[in-house]
């Protein structure tokens, strides 16, 4: 079937809740982001932003970032949005490869998404795996360290074999990074939908035009 003829319809995919977190998560990465970097590389003669003001700034935001991940963990399993995170494991590694193929070449040429929102599933499976792995390991394991690195004593005193307090500054430092990595990856897919700005649009609007095609319900594949 011809992908410009499949009947679609607006439906309500990202709820208020979701959106307020969104955005309020990225406005705290965003700080932790250039607070951290200027802690960690500014010139104390000209730092980017004072180091007393960037401490509290990367404290507090560390604060608000943590508070909004665990209550994003709650909704997330009270409203059912959670079912979205489970990747379907129906040759999966295969709808990896074909989604990575898109992004990689389709795209480039105007190729059809392989798999559109639906109600079921409003991730791709690339993006399942991703985000599974971010919110769920990568973020937890960054705010844990984080505080290992705010309250020293809450670090354990040995991890293999080291220090535990330097490990725990190596790994934040290194999650950090591969965050802002992500973050980059992130914005530049915002911009990769059917016009520039669609994909911004969903999530400040919450609506998605779903596909009503059964062959492209991924979810019940």
């Amino acid at each position: 079937m011809n992908p410009e003829t499949v009947m679609k319809k607006k439906v309500l995919l990202y709820p208020l809740w979701v959106r307020l977190w969104h955005w309020s998560n990225a406005l705290f990465f965003i700080l932790l982001l250039v607070s951290g970097i200027s802690l960690h590389f500014a010139d104390p003669h000209t730092p980017f932003i004072p180091f007393a003001m960037a401490r509290v700034i990367h404290n507090l935001s560390g604060l608000c970032l943590t508070a909004g991940f665990l209550l994003f963990v709650v909704n997330n399993w009270r409203s059912g949005n959670s079912r979205h995170y489970r990747p379907v494991r129906r040759l999966w590694l295969n709808r990896i490869m074909k989604q990575a193929d898109f992004y990689s070449r389709g795209i480039f040429l105007g190729k059809h998404h392989p798999f559109p929102p639906t109600w079921e599933q409003k991730f791709n499976p690339l993006q399942q795996l991703t985000y599974l792995v971010i919110m769920y390991l990568v973020l937890p394991t960054v705010i844990v360290t984080g505080f290992m690195l705010w309250v020293p004593e809450w670090a354990p005193n040995r991890i293999l074999g080291m220090d535990g307090f330097w490990p725990a500054a190596v790994m934040h430092y290194l999650i950090a990074v591969a965050l802002g990595i992500f973050f980059i990856g992130h914005v530049y897919l915002v911009t990769v939908g059917e016009t520039l700005t669609s994909q911004l649009k969903k999530m400040v609007t919450g609506w998605e035009d779903i596909s009503l095609h059964e062959e492209n319900d991924h979810e019940r594949r």
